[in-house]
């Protein structure tokens, strides 16, 4: 995959971390992988937020990175998400990755900790030096309190020969545009935010890495296709059927709303968070069965779910 990033494209959906009794469930997990891959999607993003990666340990990221590559076996690229707070935990997390099969990494700024522009550059440099794997940014100021400049992704083109481009995760459609233009069409930029899916891809976006792809994965592949075939129509028709499907996704905490859709919709077992994340209340609850309803995914009436693990 090292000489193949061109295939580093279209929908893949960051998948949630199940979890059993407190414990990382592996085997809901590489059932996930399985139900994306045979639903049409078009590669796998491991340990993105939605996985709720700052209550897993190093170790049991480094498990969901080899567990999803085994199910994948070859058939759709994975990419892991190896940053983290800590650069040693970031190198662990790097390393690992690049020694199991991992096809690409991405890489989150350092949150918390809101270092300059030339900090960021020296700590990708730092991690990209382990590996001659393809590696991105993952650009999201909303939770890592730091963003980056369109000087620093140049520096980092200029600098790192295996970068290739960003998630973008904030409401910032401009962004799209200065950063193709100043680093050339071949630059990937993946839309991290839902409701920009659609706008982002007309603009040059390459895919999308979206929480609500857990729950619908074929109509996000369908609408990547329908912007590379320049049916827009068709792509414009897909973003509106989304629509309030992308909004609901923060009714509440990333990923509180996606886990208990897919515990409605038989995808999860489990409804099951770590502290300090917390199951949807009964209120919220509401609120997303008449979601599902009106996108056709719940019927109307149907029964309330079990009751949520203690």
């Amino acid at each position: 995959m090292t000489d193949r990033p061109d295939r580093l494209k279209g929908s893949m959906p960051p998948l949630v971390t199940p979890f059993r009794d407190g414990e990382v469930d592996y085997d809901a997990y590489a059932r996930l992988v399985s139900f994306q891959i045979e639903n049409g999607t078009h590669g796998i993003l491991v340990n993105g937020t939605t996985a709720e990666p700052s209550t897993l340990s190093v170790e049991e990221r480094n498990r969901l990175v080899e567990v999803a590559v085994q199910a994948a076996a070859g058939r759709v690229p994975v990419v892991a998400a190896t940053g983290s707070q800590s650069l040693a935990d970031s190198r662990r997390l790097t390393e690992h990755a690049a020694r199991v099969g991992a096809d690409a990494l991405l890489i989150v700024t350092p949150y918390f900790i809101r270092p300059p522009q030339r900090g960021l550059v020296a700590y990708y440099l730092a991690l990209a030096s382990i590996a001659p794997l393809p590696w991105m940014v993952y650009h999201i100021p909303g939770r890592a309190a730091v963003s980056v400049t369109i000087d620093t992704l140049r520096e980092l083109k200029e600098r790192s020969p295996t970068f290739v481009g960003m998630k973008h995760a904030v409401n910032d459609l401009a962004l799209v545009s200065e950063s193709l233009a100043a680093l050339g069409p071949g630059f990937k930029v993946f839309v991290g935010l839902e409701d920009l899916s659609f706008p982002m891809m007309a603009v040059g976006a390459c895919g999308l890495m979206n929480a609500v792809g857990n729950l619908q994965p074929r109509i996000l592949a369908d609408l990547c296709e329908a912007v590379w075939r320049n049916d827009l129509a068709r792509a414009r028709a897909l973003h509106q059927r989304l629509f309030e499907l992308n909004q609901s996704v923060f009714f509440d905490t990333n990923p509180i709303p996606i886990k208990y859709m897919m515990r409605r919709l038989g995808l999860l077992e489990r409804n099951e968070h770590r502290l300090p994340m917390m199951p949807a209340t009964a209120e919220l609850e509401r609120r997303l069965d008449e979601v599902l309803a009106r996108a056709r995914l719940l019927e109307p009436g149907a029964a309330a779910a079990p009751g949520r693990p203690a």
